[in-house]
């Protein structure tokens, strides 16, 4: 999940601390706009109310606050995040016989379990990252390939998220790497000169939707490597705006999901409960309608047409995806370490 993108309108540090008192007997650690009831209105049906939630502003955030021993029973996270929370033991893994549709999950999300074949990880949420851009002044053609991002013709009018993971999977999608989990050193420093050579071209790396819809609507940028709910949001808009996921070298899928707390002091019974309800059938059009996909692979074909899937920029494609999956903590601090340098400039 990424933090712009849940935030909305409210301030996550002014939600860092808040909780929302509902059921007492369990405590939801997670991004401002999930506590929404009609994302687990099973949960709600079954004991009468809301879990209890309180949030926090970024992963990181989340990791420290927990590391420092505040205790919650649930919480959500983004696969890329997952090894070191794994490692760092702060986690116990799920019993996936009890969760009702895990049999029913997108294959494509789900990946390699972590630890010793546990499962510490439920996804239950995800999203496409593609290029979108200005149709009105880009031929489709001049992005059917990932390279436009290096195409002099578009310079200073091109911008990538200020998100080390989606940026990394765009230069492994473009360098020729599907699969980010057991990446070489070549591959690495492959892509990593791959975003270098990119650097120059951008006019700015985006922080939030908002922002990255205002710089397309204004025509300050043409081409951008965006998150897939900025696409139906412009065109509810009225504005210039086509998303292409079938770039020769493929697009991305990010995905996030809830992981057990090893010290939560909760109801277990009610922590299943509570993920059950999120990957129920009533909670996949909800979800859909605030642009998020259902990990729930069955409830989500069986309910949502094609042609809803294709206006939400989340439709099957026929190229690689190179899915957000967890890897290891040592490739994602290097990743984050060079991604700030080379926005740097380095």
């Amino acid at each position: 999940m990424k933090t712009t993108r849940l935030m909305g309108a409210v301030s996550a540090a002014a939600l860092a601390t808040t909780a929302f008192a509902q059921d007492a007997d369990l405590l939801v650690f997670d991004y401002s706009g999930f506590e929404a009831p009609e994302y687990h209105q099973d949960y709600i049906d079954t004991h009468g109310a809301s879990p209890t939630f309180t949030f926090f502003g970024d992963e990181d955030e989340a990791f420290q606050k927990l590391r420092s021993g505040f205790r919650a029973d649930v919480s959500h996270v983004c696969a890329p995040s997952v090894t070191r929370w794994t490692e760092s033991g702060i986690l116990e893994p799920w019993d996936t016989a009890r969760i009702t549709a895990y049999d029913d999950l997108n294959a494509s999300l789900t990946g390699e379990e972590i630890g010793a074949g546990q499962t510490y990880f439920i996804p239950t949420d995800f999203g496409s990252t593609a290029i979108a851009y200005n149709p009105d002044e880009v031929p489709a053609e001049d992005v059917a390939s990932l390279q436009v991002f290096t195409n002099p013709a578009y310079a200073g009018r091109m911008t990538l998220p200020d998100n080390v993971d989606d940026a990394f999977a765009l230069a492994y999608l473009a360098t020729g790497v599907t699969n980010w989990q057991n990446v070489t050193d070549a591959e690495f420093e492959a892509a990593a000169d791959w975003l270098r050579a990119v650097h120059p071209n951008l006019r700015t790396y985006w922080t939030d939707p908002a922002e990255l819809a205002q710089l397309l609507s204004s025509g300050e940028i043409l081409v951008s490597w965006a998150w897939n709910e900025t696409y139906p949001t412009m065109v509810e808009e009225d504005r210039p705006i086509a998303f292409q996921r079938e770039a020769a070298e493929g697009s991305s899928l990010w995905l996030c999901g809830y992981v057990k707390l090893a010290d939560g002091q909760g109801n277990t019974d009610k922590a299943y409960d509570y993920v059950n309800a999120f990957l129920s059938e009533a909670s996949v059009l909800p979800l859909l309608e605030a642009g998020y996909g259902s990990a729930n692979a069955v409830a989500l074909n069986a309910l949502v047409t094609e042609e809803d899937l294709v206006a939400s920029g989340l439709e099957e494609i026929d190229v690689p995806i190179l899915a957000q999956l967890p890897m290891s903590n040592e490739d994602r601090e290097r990743m984050a370490e060079t991604f700030e340098l080379i926005k740097a400039g380095f």
